[in-house]
């Protein structure tokens, strides 16, 4: 499948609104600290892998729930903005899910997630067939994941954070994608894909706990590496839907991550499937 061939992906996942405090030192149990401004950024695995995907020229809609509130209506305007169809967003009662995240000068920090409406998606009356890749995370309910892998057969899924899942649903995904530290919660022989993300050493893909497929990660002078993973994610689902053998879908990932790390943000640097290939070009 070339690169214009028209594609579809749906991105069921987690929208949160980032609000990002940065401090001198982080507090101790009970202290008060002064921090400078609030920053407030569109954040969520499932918001910045859809937004990814849209950047790569994939046709992306973003299955997810927000609240009937300011940051639910903020949220998904700015991921429309960015390229993706947001029709297939819901809506509750609850708030939208926020995530509230302080950071000290050494770069430390301490988060504390408040998932809200994320946690009342619902995959009911969602039409999957339409798409070509399915990518999820862990940041919704265990229940939606499931759903998921009985529903369809392109499934990626992105185990993070790291929770239980079944192995029977394991076993029903395309791909499964995950760090070091969640790999080892896997039987790696039991999954017929697998991709271990190794930060700034790159990733490796297992066939059956078998290496097939790994790749150095190109050297950058990174200034965040908060949302590297997640576009980690939506580029090796950009090329896996175009049939690209492993080597070739992974060094794509590899070095779409590292690129996502040269702007602060988790949606700051995203690149397009052209910036990458112009990097991959002037390496080889």
């Amino acid at each position: 499948m070339s690169d214009s061939a028209p594609l579809r992906a749906a991105v069921v996942g987690s929208m949160n609104t980032d609000l990002v405090v940065r401090v001198a030192r982080l507090p101790r149990p009970g202290e008060t600290v002064l921090g400078e401004d609030v920053l407030r950024l569109a954040g969520g695995k499932g918001n910045n892998q859809a937004a990814a995907l849209a950047r790569m020229g994939v046709d992306t809609s973003m299955v997810g729930c927000v609240g009937r509130d300011e940051l639910g209506d903020w949220l998904t305007t700015n991921l429309a903005g960015l390229g993706a169809d947001t029709s297939l967003v819901q809506r509750s009662d609850r708030p939208t899910g926020s995530a509230y995240i302080t950071v000290d000068d050494e770069g430390e920090n301490q988060i504390v997630v408040s998932p809200g409406a994320n946690a009342a998606l619902d995959l009911a009356h969602v039409d999957l067939d339409p798409f070509d890749v399915v990518l999820a995370q862990m940041e919704v309910s265990a229940e939606v994941v499931d759903e998921l892998a009985r529903r369809t057969s392109s499934l990626i899924l992105n185990v993070a954070p790291a929770r239980e899942v079944s192995a029977t649903t394991l076993g029903r995904c395309a791909v499964v994608i995950a760090n070091e530290l969640e790999a080892e919660r896997l039987d790696l022989e039991e999954l017929a894909h697998c991709v271990v993300t190794r930060g700034s050493r790159g990733a490796v893909h297992y066939a059956f706990g078998v290496v097939v497929a790994e790749e150095p990660a190109p050297e950058v002078d990174a200034l965040d590496t908060v949302g590297a993973g997640d576009v980690f994610c939506a580029a090796y689902a950009s090329r896996y839907v175009r049939n690209d053998e492993p080597a070739a879908a992974l060094r794509f990932a590899v070095t779409a991550g590292a690129l996502a790390t040269l702007a602060p943000g988790a949606q700051g640097a995203l690149p397009s499937t052209d910036e990458v290939n112009t990097w991959l070009q002037r390496a080889s």
